[in-house]
């Protein structure tokens, strides 16, 4: 939605998955919105696993909604495609409804409900009919409408300014009449028994009519249509045409007026031209735009007139002439040779749509130069301002239309990869952080293509080629220049081949992808697989290997080895991988201390809250300062202490506690009896600790904690047994595929509860505790097992359980047999039978006791949470 935050209108997310609300820095500042003195909101962990810094916190911003304000305390972090992120406390403060089906939000005041109508967000742009824009408008959004002026460019081009060109005047002039007669005019050839064919006309938008008229009026004019009989009949669609001016080499550019309309067409194939419109049927008397084999004809037809000077210094593109020179006397000659061929064959070009005496020119979204080749940065933009994937279609499109420039891009094919995996069939649509790294760097890698080299024929060539177990890599040189790089991943069974034949088998893929360059010349491969310099005179060689070294026989091409240090380029292009999410920055490994749950509950077991995290973080970073030797520390070169971005003293990534016994015993405390972390043993709770803290003897301090709290004394007992002739149940192989059950009972009544009933799943050992009364029968057992176990879990195999009358009963019995679930029931008075419901039972009533024994209250109010901590474990 888009609100006024500040006085500024803002893009506004309202997140039920966010703890708390977000401003990006940027609309922070455009809004003049400032970190309100002393506040720190330490690190944001988003719901990928990831973290964002902050940079403070603004309180009571104000936020207008159908001109009710309604103030939030917002987060200054750099979060994603809004502006702000509206979270759980100011939802719950303003006891906000998100009505996700109708797109719109809910406020339930004193007053009387507020409904606020929202717009879906959408990525790019995207067609509506005029019925929603009509409903959109009416919803409140508002509309723009924009008048486009186009101008043909190059018009102000004077003739007798260019040299040469102003010798041939007539070769400009425009087409006036049926062109001449040409030796080979185009023919439409149908296959035998073809029935004519005829299609109503499209319908058309008031501007097309009126250009349609336009134009059938000049064709009539110029004698390229003429009314029509035929029974052949096409509808007429509109393609948009380039009329602009490109840049080149020093060289020139020559575009053909209406190139296609300048080769009559054989009379006995005039009529199955015909086209209806709603001002006639017509056909053409001149080859039209839109046929299949009009390109073809075209380029045969030039090709023939600029025969002998085909790669000399004409290049032919359909009804693109290139001439290029040495020098500028050269080109002179050159040009002048060009346009009297032009005026003998009597073809005209277009004098806006040519470029003369150039230097550097974009020709098929290039741009070629003395230097050599690069990329076209007015192509290049539209792969810079591409939206983020959201489909395998969006992804296909993107690296269709990255993959044109692959040969500028080292390792394009590796650096992909992220992305082309989601493409595959029946993947799911996952958009991952290394996803993301891919997009990004491919776009910025396109963005700074270097310059390749032209191939110059006759000097040789060296090919750098290598092959990992993620794909290969290669590199084209001539004398020390790249002339173009290419890679691709392994497919399926190729990944399964040995060494030799990986190797190999990328000198192959630059033989084939370059044998229009190297065929017929000197050719030197370069691999790091020093094996492969023997593979022509090799004894005993496989099936594909003996197809390859027969290939290999119409190259003149010798392998050399090439170390892999030495080999860089088409070492990074094979090996180069992105997929190191494990690595995580210096400042997301300071971890829980600092931690807002965005998007997500924070799964780590040392739960602090948001405020008293940040307020921790500060007293660390003050009480650092003041520990002369962790600072002394610092100042040691090589030295595993460091100083973050935001002036925390880390080691290896952790943050240094220092010797502030009050500061030690605040985090002990919260690692050992927190609502998230309830009372663990002393190797869990060290485990925990180090992953974000370090201090010298933090194992010897948290075995004393443990030992000296009062609650562990009292509640924890020593479960372990001596050990027997054990006769384990099968494992399952799947989880909650056969689970167990028992009652814990005896309990006080608690919220009408007087009992717990106790389900286990014996792969994960993972449980669901359910608060029930002693008096509830089979019927009861049976509706509350479907709500809470099926729904979660499915319909499990097999249920392992004690002698208890409601698990007897042929009610019972008859429920699971109707599922498809075995009932088996262990040995009268043999508890062992079901020993994991009774070890499960045993830690239940332990945190039971800790819990109401530290915070006191209802067992019921503690259910939840010491199963939320059991399944922690």
């Amino acid at each position: 939605m888009t609100l006024l935050v500040g006085g500024f209108e803002s893009h506004v997310l309202f997140d039920s998955g966010a703890s708390n609300c977000f401003i990006t820095p940027e609309r922070a500042e455009k809004s003049g919105i400032r970190s309100s003195a002393g506040e720190s909101a330490g690190m944001v962990k988003v719901a990928g696993g990831g973290f964002l810094s902050t940079l403070g916190r603004a309180r009571g911003v104000e936020i207008e909604i159908a001109g009710q304000s309604m103030p939030a305390d917002l987060v200054i972090s750099p979060v994603e495609l809004y502006d702000v992120i509206l979270g759980m406390d100011w939802l719950s403060h303003y006891r906000v409804h998100l009505d996700c089906y109708r797109g719109r939000v809910v406020f339930e005041r004193d007053a009387g409900r507020l409904v606020y109508q929202g717009v879906r967000p959408t990525s790019g742009s995207i067609v509506i009919s005029a019925i929603q824009a009509e409903q959109l408008l009416e919803r409140g959004c508002e509309a723009y409408l924009a008048t486009i002026s186009m101008s043909e460019s190059g018009a102000g081009v004077v003739m007798g300014d260019i040299e040469v060109v102003q010798d041939f005047e007539d070769v400009f002039q425009s087409l006036k009449g049926l062109p001449p007669s040409r030796s080979d005019p185009f023919t439409i050839e149908l296959e035998p028994g073809t029935a004519p064919i005829s299609k109503t006309p499209y319908r058309m938008a008031p501007a097309e009519l009126a250009e349609l008229k336009k134009q059938i009026e000049d064709l009539l004019s110029k004698g390229f249509i003429r009314p029509s009989v035929s029974p052949w009949g096409a509808p007429v669609l509109f393609v948009k045409k380039k009329d602009g001016v490109s840049d080149f080499v020093s060289i020139t550019e020559i575009d053909l007026a209406s190139g296609y309309h300048q080769i009559p067409i054989d009379e006995a194939d005039v009529r199955k031209t015909a086209f209806r419109t709603r001002y006639g049927h017509f056909e053409f008397v001149v080859m039209p735009f839109g046929l299949t084999n009009a390109p073809a004809a075209f380029m045969r037809l030039m090709n023939d007139v600029f025969r002998e000077y085909l790669d000399v210094f004409v290049i032919i593109f359909i009804d693109d002439i290139l001439v290029y020179s040495r020098s500028q006397e050269e080109h002179a000659t050159h040009l002048r040779l060009v346009l009297e061929k032009l005026r003998e064959q009597k073809l005209f070009a277009k004098l806006s749509k040519c470029s003369f005496w150039q230097r550097e020119m974009g020709f098929l979204g290039h741009i070629v130069s003395a230097e050599g080749v690069s990329v076209d940065p007015a192509k290049i933009e539209a792969i810079r301002d591409w939206p983020r994937p959201s489909s395998a279609t969006e992804i296909r499109s993107f690296l269709g239309l990255a993959g044109y420039y692959r040969r500028f891009v080292k390792g394009f094919a590796t650096m992909a990869q992220p992305m082309t995996k989601l493409t595959g069939k029946d993947v799911p649509f996952i958009w991952s952080a290394e996803c993301e790294e891919s997009f990004s760097q491919l776009k910025e890698m396109l963005t700074t293509t270097p310059v390749l080299a032209l191939p110059e024929p006759g000097k040789p060539y060296m090919v750098y080629t290598d092959a990992s177990g993620i794909g290969l890599g290669c590199v084209l040189m001539q004398e020390g220049r790249v002339i173009a790089y290419a890679s691709r991943q392994w497919q399926g069974s190729e990944r399964n081949r040995p060494t030799h034949d990986l190797e190999l088998g990328a000198v192959i893929f630059a033989l084939k992808i370059w044998r229009s360059y190297l065929l017929g010349e000197t050719v030197q491969v370069f691999t790091d697989h020093k094996s492969l310099q023997h593979i022509f005179t090799q004894p005993m060689m496989n099936a594909r290997q003996t197809r390859w070294v027969e290939f290999l026989a119409d190259y003149q091409v010798s392998i050399n080895y090439h170390p892999g240090k030495a080999n860089l380029v088409a070492d990074a292009l094979s090996r180069r991988r992105y997929d190191s999410a494990v690595e995580r920055d210096v400042e997301s490994l300071v971890g829980e201390i600092s931690t807002l749950r965005l998007c997500a509950i924070s799964q780590e077991p040392l739960g602090l809250e948001a405020v008293d995290q940040a307020d921790l973080l500060s007293r660390i970073r003050v009480a650092q300062q003041s520990d002369q030797s962790l600072l002394d520390a610092t100042r040691v070169t090589g030295s595993e202490y460091e100083v973050s971005a935001n002036g925390t003293i880390l080691v290896r990534g952790r943050v240094c506690v220092p010797k502030d016994v009050e500061l030690r015993h605040q985090i002990l405390g919260e690692a050992h009896a927190s609502k998230f972390s309830i009372h663990p043993g002393a190797t869990k709770m060290y485990h925990d600790l180090k992953r974000y803290y370090h201090w010298v003897g933090m194992k010897r301090d948290v075995a004393d904690w443990v030992a000296k709290c009062n609650t562990c004394a009292l509640v924890k007992a020593e479960h372990q047994v001596p050990g027997g002739l054990l006769q384990s149940l099968p494992i399952p192989e799947w989880k909650w595929d056969r689970i167990t059950m028992d009652f814990v009972v005896g309990l006080p009544v608690s919220r009408t509860f007087d009992a717990i009933w106790v389900i286990v799943d014996r792969l994960t050992k993972s449980a669901h505790f359910l608060a029930i009364k002693k008096t509830d029968g089979a019927a009861v057992l049976a509706r509350k097992f479907v709500r809470e176990i099926v729904r979660l879990h499915g319909v499990p195999a097999s249920i392992v359980s004690d002698r208890d009358p409601r698990f007897t009963s042929e009610f019972w019995r008859a429920f699971q047999a109707e599922m498809g679930t075995k009932v088996h029931l262990s040995t009268a008075y043999h508890p062992q039978t079901d020993g994991q419901s009774e070890r499960t039972i045993q830690t239940l009533e332990d945190l039971l006791r800790m819990c109401v024994l530290d915070w006191g209250g209802h067992w019921a109010d503690h259910l939840s949470l010491v199963e939320y901590w059991h399944g922690s474990i």
